[in-house]
Protein backbone atom coordinates (compact mmCIF):
# COMPACT_ATOMS: atom_id res chain seq x y z
CA UNK A 1 0.00 0.00 0.00
CA UNK A 2 1.47 3.33 -1.08
CA UNK A 3 1.20 6.65 0.77
CA UNK A 4 -1.70 7.89 -1.39
CA UNK A 5 -3.79 4.84 -0.53
CA UNK A 6 -2.96 5.33 3.14
CA UNK A 7 -4.11 8.94 3.05
CA UNK A 8 -7.28 7.87 1.25
CA UNK A 9 -8.19 5.39 3.99
CA UNK A 10 -7.30 7.93 6.68
CA UNK A 11 -9.46 10.69 5.18
CA UNK A 12 -12.28 8.22 4.52
CA UNK A 13 -12.25 7.00 8.12
CA UNK A 14 -12.34 10.56 9.44
CA UNK A 15 -15.13 11.40 6.99
CA UNK A 16 -17.24 8.45 8.17
CA UNK A 17 -16.62 9.32 11.81
CA UNK A 18 -17.52 12.99 11.31
CA UNK A 19 -20.65 12.07 9.34
CA UNK A 20 -21.76 9.68 12.08
CA UNK A 21 -21.19 12.35 14.74
CA UNK A 22 -23.27 14.87 12.76
CA UNK A 23 -26.39 12.80 13.29
CA UNK A 24 -25.55 11.58 16.80
CA UNK A 25 -24.25 14.76 18.47
CA UNK A 26 -26.61 16.10 21.12
CA UNK A 27 -25.63 19.74 20.59
CA UNK A 28 -26.52 21.44 17.26
CA UNK A 29 -23.29 23.45 17.46
CA UNK A 30 -21.22 20.28 17.80
CA UNK A 31 -23.11 18.72 14.89
CA UNK A 32 -22.30 21.74 12.73
CA UNK A 33 -18.61 21.57 13.64
CA UNK A 34 -18.49 17.87 12.79
CA UNK A 35 -20.13 18.69 9.44
CA UNK A 36 -17.35 21.21 8.77
CA UNK A 37 -14.82 18.46 9.56
CA UNK A 38 -16.61 16.13 7.14
CA UNK A 39 -16.41 18.76 4.38
CA UNK A 40 -12.67 19.15 4.95
CA UNK A 41 -12.12 15.40 4.68
CA UNK A 42 -14.19 15.25 1.48
CA UNK A 43 -12.10 18.09 0.04
CA UNK A 44 -8.92 16.19 0.90
CA UNK A 45 -10.22 13.08 -0.88
CA UNK A 46 -11.04 15.18 -3.95
CA UNK A 47 -7.50 16.52 -3.95
CA UNK A 48 -6.22 12.94 -3.98
CA UNK A 49 -8.47 12.30 -6.98
CA UNK A 50 -6.95 15.35 -8.76
CA UNK A 51 -10.20 17.35 -8.52
CA UNK A 52 -8.59 20.47 -7.09
CA UNK A 53 -11.32 22.85 -8.23
CA UNK A 54 -14.06 20.85 -6.50
CA UNK A 55 -11.98 20.69 -3.31
CA UNK A 56 -11.35 24.44 -3.26
CA UNK A 57 -15.00 25.16 -4.06
CA UNK A 58 -16.15 22.91 -1.23
CA UNK A 59 -13.88 24.64 1.29
CA UNK A 60 -14.63 28.19 0.13
CA UNK A 61 -18.38 27.91 -0.47
CA UNK A 62 -19.61 25.36 2.03
CA UNK A 63 -17.07 25.68 4.85
CA UNK A 64 -16.23 29.35 4.42
CA UNK A 65 -19.73 30.69 3.79
CA UNK A 66 -22.65 28.31 4.21
CA UNK A 67 -21.50 26.43 7.31
CA UNK A 68 -20.21 29.56 9.06
CA UNK A 69 -23.58 31.23 8.46
CA UNK A 70 -25.39 28.11 9.64
CA UNK A 71 -23.20 27.96 12.74
CA UNK A 72 -24.02 31.56 13.65
CA UNK A 73 -27.73 30.93 13.12
CA UNK A 74 -27.65 27.83 15.32
CA UNK A 75 -25.76 29.68 18.06
CA UNK A 76 -28.13 32.66 17.96
CA UNK A 77 -31.35 30.63 18.02
CA UNK A 78 -32.63 29.17 21.25
CA UNK A 79 -33.22 25.61 20.08
CA UNK A 80 -34.90 23.21 22.47
CA UNK A 81 -33.04 19.97 21.84
CA UNK A 82 -35.33 17.88 24.05
CA UNK A 83 -38.40 18.77 21.98
CA UNK A 84 -36.55 17.90 18.77
CA UNK A 85 -35.59 14.48 20.11
CA UNK A 86 -39.06 13.71 21.42
CA UNK A 87 -40.16 11.89 18.24
CA UNK A 88 -36.76 10.37 17.37
CA UNK A 89 -37.60 6.72 18.00
CA UNK A 90 -41.01 7.16 16.41
CA UNK A 91 -39.50 7.99 13.01
CA UNK A 92 -36.37 5.84 13.42
CA UNK A 93 -37.62 2.76 11.44
CA UNK A 94 -38.51 4.87 8.40
CA UNK A 95 -35.25 6.81 8.58
CA UNK A 96 -33.23 3.60 8.97
CA UNK A 97 -34.97 2.03 5.96
CA UNK A 98 -34.24 5.05 3.78
CA UNK A 99 -30.63 5.10 4.97
CA UNK A 100 -30.11 1.42 4.18
CA UNK A 101 -31.67 1.92 0.72
CA UNK A 102 -29.36 4.85 -0.04
CA UNK A 103 -26.34 2.87 1.20
CA UNK A 104 -27.21 -0.06 -1.08
CA UNK A 105 -27.64 2.24 -4.08
CA UNK A 106 -24.30 3.92 -3.43
CA UNK A 107 -22.62 0.53 -3.01
CA UNK A 108 -24.09 -0.66 -6.32
CA UNK A 109 -22.85 2.46 -8.11
CA UNK A 110 -19.38 2.24 -6.58
CA UNK A 111 -18.98 -1.47 -7.25
CA UNK A 112 -20.04 -0.90 -10.85
CA UNK A 113 -17.40 1.81 -11.18
CA UNK A 114 -14.64 -0.46 -9.83
CA UNK A 115 -15.38 -3.19 -12.38
CA UNK A 116 -13.27 -2.39 -15.44
CA UNK A 117 -12.24 -4.59 -18.32
CA UNK A 118 -8.56 -3.70 -18.08
CA UNK A 119 -5.87 -6.05 -16.93
CA UNK A 120 -4.49 -5.56 -13.41
CA UNK A 121 -0.99 -4.71 -14.64
CA UNK A 122 -2.00 -2.36 -17.45
CA UNK A 123 -1.89 1.42 -17.08
CA UNK A 124 -4.82 3.35 -18.61
CA UNK A 125 -4.07 5.84 -21.33
CA UNK A 126 -5.70 8.60 -19.35
CA UNK A 127 -3.46 7.92 -16.36
CA UNK A 128 -0.34 8.09 -18.53
CA UNK A 129 -1.03 11.68 -19.51
CA UNK A 130 -2.36 12.73 -16.10
CA UNK A 131 0.97 14.24 -15.12
CA UNK A 132 0.66 16.92 -17.81
CA UNK A 133 -3.07 17.47 -17.25
CA UNK A 134 -4.49 20.10 -14.90
CA UNK A 135 -8.14 19.74 -14.04
CA UNK A 136 -8.42 23.29 -12.69
CA UNK A 137 -6.76 24.81 -15.77
CA UNK A 138 -9.01 23.00 -18.23
CA UNK A 139 -12.10 23.85 -16.20
CA UNK A 140 -11.08 27.51 -16.11
CA UNK A 141 -10.68 27.52 -19.89
CA UNK A 142 -14.20 26.14 -20.31
CA UNK A 143 -15.74 28.59 -17.83
CA UNK A 144 -14.15 31.69 -19.37
CA UNK A 145 -14.52 30.67 -23.02
CA UNK A 146 -17.46 28.39 -23.78
CA UNK A 147 -19.54 29.12 -20.64
CA UNK A 148 -18.62 32.78 -20.18
CA UNK A 149 -22.14 34.19 -20.54
CA UNK A 150 -23.80 31.69 -18.15
CA UNK A 151 -21.04 32.47 -15.64
CA UNK A 152 -21.69 36.21 -15.93
CA UNK A 153 -25.46 35.68 -15.56
CA UNK A 154 -24.88 33.60 -12.41
CA UNK A 155 -22.59 36.30 -11.02
CA UNK A 156 -25.22 38.99 -11.66
CA UNK A 157 -27.89 36.86 -9.95
CA UNK A 158 -25.65 36.41 -6.90
CA UNK A 159 -24.92 40.13 -6.83
CA UNK A 160 -28.64 40.96 -6.92
CA UNK A 161 -29.23 38.49 -4.09
CA UNK A 162 -26.52 40.10 -1.96
CA UNK A 163 -27.90 43.60 -2.57
CA UNK A 164 -31.43 42.40 -1.77
CA UNK A 165 -30.27 40.84 1.50
CA UNK A 166 -28.52 44.07 2.51
CA UNK A 167 -31.58 46.13 1.56
CA UNK A 168 -33.83 43.94 3.71
CA UNK A 169 -31.63 44.48 6.74
CA UNK A 170 -31.71 48.28 6.30
CA UNK A 171 -35.47 48.62 6.71
CA UNK A 172 -36.74 50.98 9.40
CA UNK A 173 -38.17 49.32 12.49
CA UNK A 174 -40.00 50.97 15.36
CA UNK A 175 -38.48 48.77 18.05
CA UNK A 176 -34.86 49.34 17.00
CA UNK A 177 -32.60 52.35 17.57
CA UNK A 178 -30.91 53.90 14.58
CA UNK A 179 -27.80 56.05 14.55
CA UNK A 180 -26.81 58.20 11.58
CA UNK A 181 -23.14 57.52 10.76
CA UNK A 182 -22.73 60.95 9.15
CA UNK A 183 -23.67 62.65 12.41
CA UNK A 184 -21.18 60.50 14.31
CA UNK A 185 -18.40 61.50 11.93
CA UNK A 186 -19.15 65.26 12.19
CA UNK A 187 -19.38 65.32 15.98
CA UNK A 188 -16.82 67.30 18.02
CA UNK A 189 -15.38 66.76 21.46
CA UNK A 190 -17.15 69.84 22.87
CA UNK A 191 -20.48 68.37 21.79
CA UNK A 192 -19.91 65.21 23.78
CA UNK A 193 -18.87 66.68 27.13
CA UNK A 194 -19.83 69.69 29.22
CA UNK A 195 -17.58 70.89 32.05
CA UNK A 196 -19.33 72.39 35.08
CA UNK A 197 -17.40 74.40 37.66
CA UNK A 198 -18.33 73.48 41.23
CA UNK A 199 -16.82 74.62 44.54
CA UNK A 200 -14.55 72.07 46.16
CA UNK A 201 -16.46 72.11 49.51
CA UNK A 202 -19.89 73.25 50.60
CA UNK A 203 -21.25 73.98 54.07
CA UNK A 204 -24.08 71.67 54.99
CA UNK A 205 -27.26 73.43 56.06
CA UNK A 206 -28.38 72.62 59.65
CA UNK A 207 -31.36 70.35 59.96
CA UNK A 208 -34.59 71.69 61.47
CA UNK A 209 -34.86 68.94 64.11
CA UNK A 210 -31.33 69.52 65.42
CA UNK A 211 -32.00 73.29 65.85
CA UNK A 212 -35.17 72.67 67.90
CA UNK A 213 -33.36 70.24 70.23
CA UNK A 214 -30.71 72.81 70.98
CA UNK A 215 -33.36 75.37 71.80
Amino acid sequence: MDIRTGFFYLFSALLLFASFRVITARSPVHATLFLVLAFFQAAAIWILLKAEFLAITLVLVYVGAVMVLFLFVVMMLDINVDSLRAGFWKHFPLAASVGVLIALEMAAVLMGGFRTGEEPGSVPAVAQGAAQYSNTRELGKLLYSQYLYPLEVAAVILLVGIIAAIALTLRQRKDSKYTDPSQQVRVHARDRRNLIKMPPTTVAAPRAGAAENKA
